[in-house]
């Protein structure tokens, strides 16, 4: 799928909020209501497009720990990389999750209602996991920058 400029612009537009109107956008990037629901037709079905989702400000909750959490897994056993994997998609906690290279093998962002709930979670998750060698948490202050968003022009399409 080849991007012309008006296929950046809206795709940045959808992922600063994909709630305006069809009608917005277009206004936004100088296309008909029409001509911006058949390009994100081609986005969902070229898989470009994966989801639009709603964002909650981390700032509105009452209580809200945010943690970063290192974590480094016994290397030994594939199956062992599975177990843990399929226990961090497992807890609604878990908001990102990365296989990384170095150090550390995953780094977890976890979103929690408080300071007793991460540690219940941290228990559950990481010290009584038989296949966590180590891990470290650290805890957000302020999220200042958060998102998902891919800068259009990185794609190699």
């Amino acid at each position: 799928m080849k991007l012309d400029e008006i296929d950046h612009l809206l795709l940045d537009e959808l992922q600063t909020d994909a709630g305006r109107t069809l009608r917005e956008l277009g206004e936004i990037v100088g296309l008909s209501p029409s001509a911006v629901h058949r390009r994100m037709e081609r986005y969902r079905e070229s898989g470009l497009l994966a989801r639009i989702a709603a964002v909650l400000d981390p700032k509105a909750g009452h209580d809200l720990v945010m943690a970063v959490v290192l974590v480094a897994v016994e290397r030994e056993s594939p199956r062992l990389h599975g177990s843990f994997r399929r226990r961090m998609l497992a807890a609604p906690e878990v908001q990102q999750l990365y296989d990384c290279y170095g150090e550390w093998d995953y780094v977890v962002v976890l979103t929690t209602s408080g300071m007793a709930h991460l540690n219940e979670l941290s228990e559950r998750l990481f010290n009584a996991a038989p296949n966590v060698r180590r891990f470290t948490t650290m805890l957000v202050l302020n999220p200042i920058r958060t998102g998902m968003a891919i800068p259009t022009r990185v794609l190699d399409l």
